[in-house]
Formats: C-alpha cells, structure tokens, sequence
C-alpha cells in the first residue's frame, strides 16, 4: 500500500508553495526580450507562447480546483485566464497566475481532503503537482532559448518521486501506461548524486512503486534493470528531457524492460 503523504519519499521536506512561486519566477525572467515563436524542442510543435500559455493556465486552473475543494472529477477545465491579447503582456500575466495560486494556497488548508487524479486525496496535491509543471517547463524554456538551466536536488528528489507515484493513475491522459506490465518485473531509478532510490514493480495487473522503493537511499533489491544519474538528470529522464541513451545517464540490465517503459510512461 502507498502512503499518500506528498512527501513521502523525500529525504528533505519541500514547501512546495514558496518553491512555484521562485520557479515562476525564473521563468519570467527568462521571457524577457524573448521571441514568443521560438520553437520549444521538448514540447515538439509548441513556441514559447504556446508554453508560457499552458503553465499558466494549468496554475489558474488548479487554483480554481482548490477554491472549489472538488470532490469528484471536474466537468469542465473552463477558467476564467484573463490572458492577454499581445505577447507583451505575457510576463506579467505569469507572474501574475503564481500570485493566483498563492492565494489559492493561502485559503486552503493543504491537509484538507479534495479528490485528486493522483494518489494523495488531499489539496497538498494540487500544489506539489503544479510545481512540477512549472519547474519542468522553466527548464523548458530556458533550453530553448539557450540559457543554462539548474535544478535544485532537493526539488528534483522530491519530482522523481512525485512523478513514479503518480504514473500509475495517469491513465486518462496518459493511455499508454496500460501496457506497463510485466511478470513481477523492477526498475531502479538510483541517483548518483545522494540520496535518491527508487524500485518500480511491473506486475501482470499493473505498476507501483514498490515499498522497497525508498529515496533515502537503503533499499537494497536487485532490480532487473537500473537507470543512474544525478536527482536532476533523473527528474529530466523520466520527463523525458533527457535521452536514456544520453552520456549523463547510467544502464545497467534489461534493455527491453527499459524501452518498454520509455515507450509508454510519457506524462
């Protein structure tokens, strides 16, 4: 049984909150003096415009899920983005969607129950979801406009795992994941860089993250394949950011275990 505590496997606790609104930030810093049709390679066919556009409507649109403390499976995504007509205005309206969800944070009780798509059935879900959106796609756009990009190991501890806990439950939009099956076949995904480790267990009705599966670092099973990198290079990895072929990324094992699960655990 998996724990729904949104921190459950993080050596070091996040704040989530405070974490979207810096990663927001950074974002908009990137924006200035941007092109909004630079084309975003890792979201094949989006221009900035297009990526600055969906983070913050995903931001506006999990802060309305949070004022209406959903219960069941929203109807609709309809919220009100007040988006601007010229690209100019862009920056500001980002910066302007964190402050929306600050407040969403400030009148929601993180412990208060709420129907998730995820594991944790609580608001804290909202938050730690929304922040992962919107670090992956500050990494995003600062790739695509050249710029260097970092992201800090206790934030990519936390998105791994954020990441590999939820996958199983993403299936409605995210069809693929039904073929992750296997006859009680593991993953490791092992960071290099500290503590970080993590066991997947494909089974014949389906996939988790197995209890062994601990990113404090002491669990021990051999797994039938291992994935290493640093925490950031694995957040990238299993967002598929960066290549399982790439040099900053370790294999060890079943090949054909591995391109069974980078064919179909695409988020």
């Amino acid at each position: 049984m998996m724990s729904s505590d949104s921190n459950r496997h993080a050596a070091t606790p996040v704040d989530h909150r405070a974490a979207i609104a810096a990663e927001t930030a950074r974002f908009v810093a990137t924006l200035k003096n941007a092109d909004p049709a630079t084309a975003v390679p890792s979201c094949p066919g989006w221009t900035l415009a297009d990526l600055v556009r969906h983070t913050g409507s995903v931001q506006r649109w999990f802060s309305a899920l949070l004022h209406a403390r959903v219960q069941a499976p929203p109807r609709t995504r309809d919220v009100d983005l007040r988006l601007p007509e010229r690209w100019d205005g862009y920056a500001d309206w980002l910066a302007e969607s964190a402050a929306v969800a600050a407040e969403a944070f400030a009148a929601t009780d993180p412990e208060l129950p709420m129907w998730a798509w995820g594991v944790d059935q609580h608001a804290r879900f909202w938050a730690r979801r929304m922040l992962f959106e919107t670090l992956v796609h500050r990494v995003d756009a600062e790739r695509a406009l050249g710029l260097p990009s970092a992201i800090d190991r206790t934030l990519a501890v936390d998105g791994v795992d954020e990441f590999l806990v939820n996958l199983p439950f993403a299936a409605s939009f995210a069809p693929d994941v039904a073929n992750l099956r296997g006859p009680d076949r593991t993953i490791r995904f092992q960071a290099t860089d500290g503590d970080g480790d993590w066991l997947v267990r494909l089974r014949p009705d389906g996939f988790g993250l197995d209890a062994s599966g601990d990113a404090s670092g002491v669990a021990a099973e051999a797994a039938d394949a291992t994935v290493r990198g640093t925490a950031a290079d694995l957040l990238l990895l299993v967002y598929g950011r960066v290549d399982r072929a790439a040099e900053a990324v370790e294999r060890d094992g079943d090949e054909e275990l591995l391109t069974l699960w980078f064919d179909n655990s695409a988020f």
